[in-house]
């Protein structure tokens, strides 16, 4: 009877002995990235805040949820790098924030991806890529971005938030409403020591790129079938883009209640007219096209404030779109184009394009906000101008 209480007392030593040793230590998460070796790091389920200087090598990750760079650190993504977004909606979506920098700098033979990780990938499946930083907006001082809460806005107009080569972003334009939504790249702020070159946004639910104030220099953007508008500058925008090319393909008829092929607007929302400081950027070598059955609000809407100069513009329907509400309309209930700053030049064709149909005052409705009279809108029926295409070459896009 001892002899076998005492083998007893022994293997239930043993057996604790055997758990202590095989037990798994505690993980302590907090959110927080600071490393590759850090525990919230994961390659399969990318989200937290970056508080480290961390590079994604060449390889695929999935971005789980909001993935956001904090003041201080800068996240390197290497050429061929894919990053697919888990179909969340508005919690999936990289940030970075004023003060941090992103380092994408693609190849052409190797460019950067962000996509979705949907089987049946649709748009709005994800947030998209948003920078914020510390360049001037209309009517100085800061503000808050629009569905999640990032400051920016500044005074510095050469601030830099890292660089954006050869990347391109899909399925992208998650919304809340429609007042609040994402975009494929949107610019908060944004400085013109920012490297914006090379970039391309498909298929997104709402604009395919944003800007909000800042001086930001883009060059070579192509966007492919954005629901709403093709491109979009409010709160200041004083930066440029050069080489843009910009279409909505025959079959593609998603819209929202006003697509546009530019819509730009000077102060946020038209609430602010008197501001300092209101959007007039410079456009250079853009073509827009619509080959869609789906009618376009505008192909040009400047509106609330915006002067812009526009040169070498091709303008273009196919032969199965639709005429535009209208061809380019300085006007909006908010207020009109600012006099004298607008400038658009280039050419235009398609059957169902009236290039004379240009409104300086809305005279369809009783207004009493005097006309544009100082615009200068110099195009002619035509073919040529325009982006040039090969610049493309690199998202194996089919023009």
């Amino acid at each position: 009877m001892k002899k076998t209480l005492w083998l007893a007392l022994i293997t239930a030593s043993l057996a604790a002995c055997s758990s202590d040793d095989n037990s798994t230590p505690t993980t302590n998460l907090d959110g927080k990235i600071t490393s590759l070796n850090d525990p919230d790091y994961d390659a399969a389920s990318l989200k937290g805040n970056v508080e480290g200087n961390i590079t994604l090598a060449a390889g695929e990750y999935i971005l789980d949820g909001a993935l956001i760079v904090k003041s201080g650190y800068t996240l390197t993504i290497n050429p061929g790098a894919t990053i697919k977004a888990r179909p969340g909606g508005t919690d999936v979506y990289l940030a970075v924030e004023q003060g941090a920098k992103i380092d994408a700098e693609g190849t052409s033979a190797q460019p950067i991806l962000f996509t979705s990780n949907s089987g049946n990938p649709r748009s709005g499946d994800w947030g998209g890529v948003l920078l914020m930083g510390y360049a001037p907006i209309s009517g100085g001082g800061t503000a808050v971005t629009e569905v999640v809460d990032f400051i920016y806005g500044g005074n510095n107009a050469n601030d830099n938030s890292g660089t954006l080569k050869y990347v391109t972003v899909e399925y992208t334009g998650a919304r809340i409403n429609g007042d609040k939504e994402f975009n494929g790249f949107t610019f908060y702020g944004v400085g013109n020591g920012t490297i914006v070159d090379n970039i391309a946004s498909m298929y997104g639910d709402d604009d395919a790129i944003e800007f909000f104030g800042g001086t930001v220099e883009v060059t070579n953007l192509l966007v492919v079938n954005a629901k709403d508008d093709m491109i979009d500058w409010t709160q200041g925008f004083q930066g440029s883009i050069d080489n843009a090319y910009a279409i909505r393909e025959f079959g593609f008829n998603d819209v929202t209640s006003d697509p546009r092929g530019i819509e730009a607007d000077g102060n946020l929302d038209g609430l602010s007219p008197n501001q300092s400081g209101q959007s007039n950027p410079t456009i250079s070598n853009l073509t827009i096209v619509s080959n869609s059955v789906v009618e376009l609000s505008d192909i040009v809407k400047i509106r609330r404030g915006s002067g812009v100069t526009i040169t070498n513009a091709l303008f273009s329907l196919g032969s199965n779109a639709v005429a535009p509400g209208d061809f380019i309309d300085l006007t909006d209930g908010a207020g009109y184009a600012a006099d004298n700053l607008v400038s658009i030049s280039g050419n235009a064709t398609g059957s169902s394009l009236d290039i004379n149909d240009i409104k300086y005052d809305a005279t369809e409705t009783p207004t009493d906000i005097p006309a544009v009279q100082g615009a200068t809108i110099n195009v002619t029926a035509g073919t040529t101008g325009g982006a040039d295409t090969t610049a493309f070459d690199w998202t194996g896009y089919s023009f």
